[in-house]
């Protein structure tokens, strides 16, 4: 069933999201507390936001962070922080709503890219960004210190 048969909406992320975008991060290897997750939304500005995607009578299947991005070699650029959708609802068109809004968002607030990281082993994802329009355009390693 496609997005819109399932009377999916997007809106902005609240607080309340939180356990529901925790969990869903977890479905991809991401852990991270419910705690941050809620002053992470409270803290969000013209600069960032969070979208999440809702079914009527099931709740918060999918979300998107975006945010402005600003260094020292690149401007107008917006950058998503992560994309997630329910397992059960991929392939149903919301992976794709959520982009779309977000760069709509981005538009909105004079970007004139969107730039993403996929993890290598993601192949599914790859094929999902490819169709939507995204270009891979290199390769790199990610570097981390714990501190």
């Amino acid at each position: 069933m496609r997005a819109s048969e399932l009377g999916t909406s997007v809106r902005e992320a609240l607080a309340g999201d939180a356990p529901r975008i925790v969990a869903l991060s977890a479905q991809l290897g991401y852990e991270v507390s419910q705690a941050h997750v809620e002053q992470y939304v409270h803290a969000l500005n013209a600069d960032r936001t969070v979208l999440v995607a809702v079914v009527p009578r099931v709740g918060v299947v999918g979300w998107i962070g975006i945010q402005k991005e600003y260094t020292v070699t690149s401007r107008n650029r917006a950058h998503v922080e992560g994309l997630v959708v329910e397992d059960e609802y991929r392939g149903n068109g919301i992976g794709r709503l959520l982009l779309e809004r977000a760069e709509t968002w981005a538009r909105r607030n004079g970007c004139t890219r969107v730039r993403l990281l996929s993890n290598a082993v993601r192949t599914r994802a790859h094929s999902f960004y490819h169709r939507l329009g995204y270009e891979a355009i290199k390769r790199e390693y990610v570097f981390e210190k714990p501190l």
